[in-house]
């Protein structure tokens, strides 16, 4: 029973794979709005109400992108020692996942979601989902560690800062980049985003001066090229 069931869950993780990666590839082709819910079932090769075992609608279906990776940031969270500073675990769940392989997927859907207010709101429901999670996942190491006290206020505005670093780092690499997903490109998200968490764990003190910031964090990639 126990392979049965094995067999059964990684099935319908592929199933799931298989209509993102429809999705994206429909999203990339036609551009947002321009596809339906059958185009997808379509071209990944299952029925309709396949789709809708597994999404609610094509934008639940690209947004399951921003899902994945922060549900990974939170796996790792959740894997750093106990008695580890939450901020510090928390840096450290977000570095695990900045390398630019596993950043592209969800750098790409942040440029071709920009347009388009429904898809760019399912993104931001997605981090705002993560933000609960990150305040559930504290609470319950707090609730490991005796004699601790959980601060509902301190856990709220850390996981609503992590995040908003998370997102800050997107916007000021997207606003730099545009839709360049070079390896140049991906390299400067990752230090963005190694940045915005650097600011938070020093308590956002005054700025490094521009001309001693590296140019991978300042200068607009077209400019470097």
């Amino acid at each position: 029973m126990p392979e049965l069931l094995s067999r059964r869950e990684l099935n319908k993780a592929a199933t799931r794979q298989a209509i993102t990666d429809a999705a994206l590839t429909l999203l990339r082709a036609q551009g947002p709005g321009n596809f339906t819910v059958e185009d997808i079932a379509e071209s990944a090769g299952i029925s309709r109400r396949t789709f809708f075992n597994y999404f609610s609608s094509t934008e639940a279906a690209l947004a399951s992108m921003t899902h994945g990776f922060l549900d990974n940031a939170l796996q790792q969270f959740r894997q750093r020692p106990a008695d580890e500073p939450i901020l510090e675990s928390a840096r450290a769940a977000l570095m695990q996942l900045a390398d630019p392989m596993t950043v592209a997927p969800l750098a790409e859907l942040f440029t071709l979601t920009q347009d388009n207010a429904v898809l760019s709101r399912s993104e931001l429901e997605a981090w705002d989902h993560c933000t609960e999670e990150i305040i559930s996942a504290a609470r319950e190491r707090f609730a490991r560690t005796p004699g601790a006290v959980v601060d509902e206020l301190y856990l709220h505005a850390l996981a609503g800062s992590v995040i908003s670093c998370g997102k800050a780092a997107m916007d000021v690499w997207f606003a730099q980049c545009g839709a360049d997903l070079s390896p140049a490109s991906l390299a400067v998200l990752r230090q963005l985003l190694i940045d915005a968490m650097g600011h938070l764990g020093s308590g956002f003190g005054s700025p490094v001066p521009a001309a001693n910031t590296p140019a991978s964090a300042t200068t607009p990639i077209k400019e470097r090229l």
